[in-house]
């Protein structure tokens, strides 16, 4: 079936879930699954295409948040940043395969942009990395083997 308001809420919701802010929208994809009564193919890419472009903003953010460091409301104190930075150095942009991940993938996005990652590498990753949730969400929902 075909409601571009189903789809679109699901987008927004899976890009609001990427960012910063508290949101899960794996709920709501498997809900809509189980339904039946939408395109299986529809709902991954609106879910795959919302959490990654919430994920560059996440990216967006970290490009420009460093200058506001010694600010006092800075979300992260220096040494938390260090370390962040430290990691993402060691690690590389291979790490943004765990950007799926709850708790870890948020802020891995937000530390790419502030490490500079190039655009074109990271959305390739972060888009492999967030597919590949949905797709196995979907598999797992719809007992696919």
């Amino acid at each position: 079936m075909s409601d571009p308001m189903a789809y679109g809420g699901l987008f927004m919701l899976a890009l609001v879930a990427a960012t910063l802010l508290p949101a899960q929208s794996e709920a709501a994809l498997v809900g809509m699954l189980l339904s039946g009564a939408y395109s299986t193919d529809g709902l991954v890419l609106a879910a795959t295409l919302g959490n990654t472009l919430g994920s560059l903003v996440n990216w967006l953010l970290g490009r420009s948040i460093e200058r506001y460091r010694e600010r006092r409301w800075f979300p992260a104190s220096a040494k938390q940043l260090e370390r962040a930075q430290s990691w993402y150095h060691r690690y590389g942009r291979w790490s943004l395969l765990l950007s799926w991940l709850p708790l870890v993938g948020d802020p891995l996005t937000l530390i790419a942009g502030v490490m500079r990652e190039p655009l074109p590498s990271f959305l390739l990753i972060v888009t492999l990395a967030k597919a590949g949730r949905y797709l196995v969400l979907t598999a797992l929902t719809l007992g696919w083997n």
